[in-house]
């Protein structure tokens, strides 16, 4: 048997060159197939966030964003939540009935929302987009009615809300502060953007 004679410098090439195309290959491939993956932007345009709120006490607010939004997540006492009676008839959309922040079924009711102790509402006030100051002490203040149950207001244009987000009669806002869809993951944690019936 004869054998050819290998010309080790073609040989030396053809590895060199098919290395770099491999490495050229590969740096081409990883960006486009990161495209597939949402970007930090998209997840926070969109994606659920998750939420612990075990350590939310009585009377204690949380805030989260989701979608650029603030969202509030509230633990009210049982004497906040006595005064959602005290205020219906003063309320221009008692039962979430407008449509133009459509109230998901499961927070259509007094408290406006599945567990009646915890208030999950986006922040910003149906007017102009302004976010409302907490105003949870009841009585006469500033800005106030004198009968005030508690509950939270717009600085911007005096808008009122009672302490599930319902705004109050012959005020510039013309609806309820946005209930977003949300549901228990366990007793203590919140997914706010997606639920059961999405």
């Amino acid at each position: 048997m004869s054998s050819t004679p290998v010309d080790n410098s073609k040989r030396t090439w053809l590895i060199a060159s098919t290395c770099a195309g491999a490495a050229g290959g590969l740096a081409v491939a990883v960006p486009f197939v990161s495209t597939f993956q949402p970007s930090e932007r998209a997840k926070a345009a969109g994606a659920a966030v998750e939420v612990d709120i075990s350590a939310l006490k009585p009377g204690e607010k949380l805030t989260v964003e989701w979608r650029g939004k603030p969202v509030w997540i509230m633990k009210r006492t049982p004497e906040q939540l006595g005064s959602l009676a005290k205020t219906e008839a003063q309320l221009a959309d008692p039962n979430s009935d407008r449509k133009t922040y459509p109230t998901p079924a499961y927070a259509k009711n007094q408290h406006r929302s599945i567990k009646p102790d915890v208030f999950v509402g986006v922040g910003i006030c149906s007017h102009l987009g302004c976010s409302p100051s907490d105003k949870f002490q009841p009585g006469a203040q500033a800005s106030l009615p004198d009968d005030w149950q508690g509950g939270f207001l717009c600085p911007c244009h005096g808008s009122t809300f009672d302490m599930a987000g319902r705004v109050f009669k012959n005020k510039p806002a013309p609806d309820n502060l946005e209930v977003p869809p949300h549901m228990y993951l366990s007793d203590n944690r919140l997914l706010i953007g997606e639920d059961k019936q999405a």
